[in-house]
């Protein structure tokens, strides 16, 4: 792989704005992958599943077995709203994105993926915020994309489009009303 085919592939990558920085997300990574090796391997592996604790390595490699990047990820069972009940699943893809990060594919701006970035911001200690509808706790939402949305930008956006803070559940209520009217 020459520098000028990393370059191009890193330009296909669609990257996404978290807190003013842009980040790639790992199926932009792997797309950037494949248009340099079709052919290329991704490996992961299980280093250990123990105590709702996972670690995960992935090992990016060309057709013929060259190593170009490894990384290696770890997630808590239950540390954030996807890792209730995927924490496996995203422990791998977390690595495979560190991989494909230390083999050069969309680090214009950081290693760490979109993916990471938005966990280790739902990890940060906030206050709870709560809908003014139903006065429940607002949480994450996990998008059709497998994305989160965090509490935080859903809050923001509550507020913006209806003037107070509202829960998923509620958005969709006041959303239902207004077609209905």
């Amino acid at each position: 792989m020459t520098f000028d085919e990393l370059q191009r592939a890193n330009k296909l990558i669609t990257t996404t704005p978290i807190q003013g920085k842009e980040y790639a997300q790992v199926n932009e990574r792997i797309k950037a992958f494949r248009s340099v090796f079709p052919e290329g391997m991704i490996l992961t592996e299980v280093v250990s599943i123990d105590s709702g604790v996972a670690v995960f390595k992935a090992t990016v490699m060309t057709p013929e077995g060259k190593v170009l990047g490894m990384g290696h990820a770890y997630e808590k069972e239950g540390s954030s709203f996807i890792n209730k009940t995927s924490y496996i699943e995203n422990c791998e893809t977390s690595a495979v994105g560190r991989a494909l990060g230390m083999a050069g594919f969309g680090i214009d701006t950081s290693v760490a993926s979109a993916e990471e970035v938005q966990t280790a911001i739902l990890n940060q200690k906030t206050d709870p915020v709560y809908c003014a509808d139903c006065k429940k706790e607002v949480t994450p939402v996990v998008k059709k994309d497998g994305t989160s949305w965090a509490v935080a930008s859903m809050k923001t956006y509550a507020e913006r489009k209806y003037g107070r803070c509202l829960c998923a559940d509620c958005m969709k209520k006041v959303d239902k009303k207004g077609r209905e009217e």
